[in-house]
Order: C-alpha cells, then sequence, then structure tokens
C-alpha cells in the first residue's frame, strides 16, 4: 500500500468520501473546502487526463459530483474506485483509511441523500 495522500475533513463533506488532499501539492481540495466546485472540477479533470487512474483523484471528482447533484457520476467514479486495488491513504496526521472505505462511505451518502429526498 502506499500513504502520501490524504484526506481533507471539510464541513460539507464530513458524512461523504472527504477529498484527497496531497501533503505538498492538493489537487482541487482547497477549492472542494470552499465551495469552489467548478474549479475543482477543471483542476481534478486536467490531473485525470494524465493520471486516469489514482483514487484521489477519482475521489475529490466523486466529492465534486456528489456535492454538485451529479449523483450518477459520482456513483460511477466510486465504482471505478472500488474496482481497483485498495490504496491506504491518511486521513489527517494520525490516521488512515483506505481507498475502498472512502468510496463506500461515499456511496452511502448518495444513497442516504437519494432515500431522504424521496
Amino acid at each position: 500500500m502506499r500513504l502520501g495522500f490524504a484526506i481533507l475533513a471539510a464541513a460539507p463533506l464530513i458524512a461523504a468520501a472527504l477529498p484527497a488532499q496531497a501533503q505538498d501539492r492538493a489537487v482541487a481540495s482547497t477549492e472542494i473546502s470552499t465551495g469552489a466546485y467548478a474549479q475543482a472540477e477543471t483542476k481534478l479533470q486536467a490531473q485525470l487526463r494524465a493520471h486516469p487512474d489514482l483514487p484521489e483523484l477519482l475521489l475529490n471528482l466523486a466529492a465534486v459530483y456528489a456535492q454538485t447533484g451529479r449523483t450518477s457520476e459520482a456513483r460511477a467514479l466510486y465504482t471505478r474506485v472500488l474496482d481497483q486495488d485498495d490504496v491506504l491513504m491518511d486521513l489527517s496526521a494520525d490516521r488512515t483509511a483506505g481507498s475502498h472505505a472512502v468510496a463506500r462511505t461515499g456511496l452511502r451518502r448518495i444513497e442516504a441523500v437519494q432515500f431522504t429526498a424521496r
């Protein structure tokens, strides 16, 4: 497993899959945490062209999609992460979680929001 990416605990995303944050080169985590989803999406899509399978990028883009009401797109990205090997990521300086756990949390969050909206 590899380390080096962290999950940023942003208030609006606490119950959802949280955006992954590189320790020195966070890709869109600032934008996500401040609600600048369009800018975050642009950055993430550019990075995904170069690195299409990085779970950190996929999870961040899934968080953007979930926060902007695009649940089917978010679900597809969470599923894509689950289809890959599980990657250990730093949640904070002293906590870690696997990419699969983060993706499953995101999927549960989407399902809960959709269920309450019915």
